[in-house]
Formats: structure tokens, sequence, C-alpha cells
């Protein structure tokens, strides 16, 4: 008798440019990922973590915010959104609520440099189960100054998770 099991692939750095990336009290303006394309390997899943530092002096009691948003066909975005490595400020906070889907939220301290993680968490189930052909991962913060200015010390992962007969 056959089982089916779940399997994951190794994980890899989505492609996303946070050093520096400024701060906005509303939580609009923030960096899209380059788009993680799924329309080739059909995996059912994407589990996505990773760590965000925040800069000099930040505000206690902010947040970072992870979100994933979908192309409607493989090629065509939402809003102000396009799959590349870019800065974008979502149209307003309706147009947020109803295109982005939350993926992790880090409340923050006053402390400089501190590295926050989160995840894993399912992409799948951001997008009620069923993943979008391409996707990208958009992160914003309020924390009231730019992010670390150092690359290594953000990092977004993600795992693609398929299962297998065996």
């Amino acid at each position: 008798m056959a089982d089916v099991k779940t399997y994951y692939v190794s994980a890899s750095d989505a492609t996303i440019t946070l050093a520096s990336l400024a701060s906005d009290t509303n939580l609009l303006d923030g960096r899209q990922s380059a788009a993680i394309d799924n329309s080739s390997n059909l995996y059912l899943d994407y589990l996505v973590s990773g760590k965000v530092t925040t800069g000099t002096s930040p505000t206690t009691l902010r947040s970072i915010e992870v979100w994933a948003v979908g192309s409607w066909d493989g090629t065509t975005w939402p809003d102000v959104f396009d799959g590349t490595d870019s800065d974008e400020t979502i149209t307003s906070a309706n147009h947020k609520a109803s295109i982005c889907r939350f993926v992790s939220s880090m409340s923050t301290d006053a402390t400089s440099d501190r590295t926050y993680y989160f995840g894993p968490t399912s992409i799948a189930s951001a997008f009620g189960g069923t993943l979008p052909p391409k996707f990208v991962i958009f992160v914003v913060h309020n924390t009231a100054v730019a992010l670390n200015a150092t690359s290594s010390n953000h990092q977004i992962r993600i795992q693609p998770v398929y299962e297998t007969v065996t």
C-alpha cells in the first residue's frame, strides 16, 4: 500500500531589497519581491519565513508587516504591483485590504538594530488553499525609521512543498 507524504523542496531566498526601507505611518508604502513563479513547477504550497531588522532608534509599539499579493493570471497584477523587486505605494488602505493576503506581523520595540523573525507560514492558506500562478511578498513597516542598512540583516525564505507517493 502506498503512502502520500509531504515533500519539502530546498528553501531559497526571495529576491527583495529590504535594506534601508523607509517607514510609512499608513503601512501602504513598502517593498515587493520579485515574482515567485509557480506556473511550471506547480507546487501545492510555499512556506515563507524570514527576518527583518529595524534601524537605529525605532519607535516602540509599531509593526513590520509581511503580505502576499497574487497575479490574477500569471501576467496581470493588481494596483501598483508588477512582479519586480521594487518600492511600491498601494493606492489606499481599501486596496490593501482587498488585494494583499496576510502572512505575518511583528510588533516592534525601541531597540535599535533588533532582528525580528517570522514564519514559516503557508502561502496557499493565505489565498484560501490554492496558490496563484505567481505571487510577490510585500513588506511594510511603521517603525518611524528606515530599516537597517545592511542587506544580510534581512531575509525572506521560500520553501516549496508538494506531496509524493511512496
